[in-house]
């Protein structure tokens, strides 16, 4: 019972936690509807498309993070290091809760966004090494190709094939076994059934790029004339 009820408590305050929408909240304070710019996706791309580096970077963080606080607090709270097969389920029950309020927010009429940084945050928890290197590679890949949603199906498909290699060795019980790799198989199945509209756009040659190497030298440019105009008021002081 009392198992139950944690992993109740676990599964609806991170679904809750999903429906917080850190582009929306960034993009408000801007004075516009993230939902209907660009893409009209609430994520770390639109946002990167229509308000530049650091709005996109920042929203990357915030739901990155959304998608490590369910996942680390369900391993821990089921065991953490010494939970075994139990903390890991533990820690995917919290992580796909939040994806799906993400994904299906109950208090945005079920239109939210594709739940990528969330699982990256998932995967961060699960396996940290791995992810940072999936995580430099796809970065790579972003400065050279422009196609975003490629980077995240590199990203996904790494981690998960890894996290799948882990559980077979690990020597779990097979039907923990199963139930890890179920909900492996759901959060790999969602990231992708997520971008079904991506694929269609790439397989007709319509699918919104980025630059990303163009956005992080705007954003160097804004920088360093903010700084020259800080060195010329400084200048109209001393003169003044």
């Amino acid at each position: 019972m009392e198992i139950a009820i944690k992993f109740t408590l676990l599964i609806i305050c991170s679904y809750l936690l999903g429906n917080i929408h850190f582009a929306k909240i960034i993009s408000k304070n801007k004075d516009k509807d993230i939902t209907k710019q660009g893409s009209g996706n609430p994520g770390t791309m639109n946002m990167l498309r229509t308000f530049g580096f650091l709005p996109g970077l920042l929203t990357l963080i915030l739901d990155t993070l959304k998608g490590v606080i369910p996942a680390l607090t369900g391993y821990l709270l089921f065991g953490g290091a010494s939970g075994g097969a139990m903390a890991y389920i533990g820690l995917y029950a919290g992580g796909l809760a939040v994806v799906l309020g993400h994904n299906f927010p109950v208090f945005a009429h079920f239109k939210g966004g594709k739940g990528v940084a969330c699982l990256l945050g998932i995967f961060l928890v699960a396996r940290p090494i791995e992810t940072l290197i999936a995580i430099v590679v796809v970065f790579v890949y972003l400065c050279i190709f422009d196609y975003a949603a490629v980077g995240s199906f590199i990203l996904i498909t790494a981690i998960t094939l890894c996290e799948a290699y882990r559980i077979d060795v690990a020597g779990y019980d097979s039907t923990l076994s199963l139930v890890l790799k179920l909900f492996l198989f759901v959060l790999f199945f969602l990231t992708w059934f997520m971008h079904r509209q991506n694929i269609f756009r790439m397989l007709i040659g319509k699918e919104n790029k980025i630059n990303l190497v163009g956005a992080m030298k705007k954003l160097g440019k804004k920088n360093r004339l903010a700084k020259k105009e800080v060195k010329r008021e400084e200048k109209n002081k001393e003169i003044g």
